[in-house]
């Protein structure tokens, strides 16, 4: 099994009603490490280049207007396969289709305030540690 990076936000949603230690401890329950973390509150560029990939979609404007919403924690998560671990973790998309155990099944609202985001491949893992985090933000 490989040693890898992936990146991971816990959104406004979950933030806001006070589940950053509970989402956390899952993340580290499942054996991933946390590498570097920070809470912070996106402006609307940061937020816009972040999620530029969807700016021709229609949920464009509204999903960058949820993320500026209120303060979220961008984490670089390590482990085994830690892609694939956490996105099994975070379970699917909607919560109403997340499975028991999952974080979005435990904490989600529905397909926008689904409480988290991670990476879905190597590329984009790499590329979303480095829009958020220095190398000198990053520890162990």
């Amino acid at each position: 099994m490989a040693i890898e990076q992936t990146f991971s936000i816990i959104k406004p949603d979950a933030v806001g009603r006070g589940l950053i230690a509970e989402i956390l401890k899952m993340i580290t329950d499942s054996g991933l490490k946390i590498k570097g973390m920070k809470m912070m509150h996106m402006d609307r560029a940061k937020a816009e280049g972040f999620y530029a990939v969807h700016k021709e979609r229609p949920f464009f404007g509204e999903l960058v207007d949820y993320m500026i919403s209120g303060p979220v924690v961008v984490s670089c998560l390590e482990g085994e396969n830690a892609i694939e671990t956490y996105r099994n973790l975070m379970g699917a998309t909607n919560p109403a289709d997340a499975a028991e155990g999952t974080i979005r099944a435990a904490y989600g609202e529905n397909i926008q305030n689904n409480s988290c985001h991670g990476s879905d491949g190597p590329d984009t893992a790499k590329t979303e540690v480095a829009y958020f985090f220095n190398d000198d933000e990053l520890v162990g």
